[in-house]
């Protein structure tokens, strides 16, 4: 009885560290981006988006988030490159959430349903973004930024030898 107890428990710890996601980002969801719910009508569709963040917008009973989206990584954090967006779109979730902590460029990763489009300026075009009433509001920690430096080899007469 023992035994098979130290078996159902290394097989859970062995199936938790396959897992790639964070708990709260993990489940299944619908491939499209934001981009591709501009061109349709998505509505209810159940999306993992994520990106940087570009505004924050705290209201009376919720926080709204204008994201510039990118694709996420197996780990569901947004890939940080900066030509490589799929659009924009909207993120609201009931509670405050600090403008100060969630300042622009961070990396947010949302889980929701698309619950319609609203059409907003962007300079002088009109954007249509499709707004996601999120379950789940992930911020990923600070990209540790790190500078290499490389310096020539010492001796000048340092080869092959």
């Amino acid at each position: 009885m023992n035994s098979r107890f130290a078996v159902v428990a290394l097989a859970t710890a062995v199936l938790a560290a396959c897992a790639s996601q964070p708990r709260p980002l993990q489940g299944e969801f619908n491939p499209i981006t934001p981009r591709d719910a501009t061109t349709g009508d998505s509505t209810g569709a159940m999306v993992r988006w994520g990106g940087r963040v570009v505004a924050v917008e705290p209201q009376t009973d919720r926080t709204c988030f204008e994201m510039i989206s990118t694709r996420l990584d197996t780990y569901g954090r947004p890939y940080w490159a900066s030509d490589d967006t799929g659009g924009r779109f909207l993120a609201c979730r009931v509670g405050f959430y600090d403008p100060a902590l969630f300042q622009v460029n961070r990396e947010v990763t949302f889980t929701g349903r698309v619950a319609g489009y609203e059409s907003r300026r962007i300079g002088q075009y009109d954007y249509r973004f499709p707004k996601v009433e999120a379950d789940v509001v992930y911020l990923w920690p600070v990209r540790d930024r790190v500078d290499v430096i490389t310096r020539p080899a010492p001796w000048p007469w340092w080869g092959w030898w």
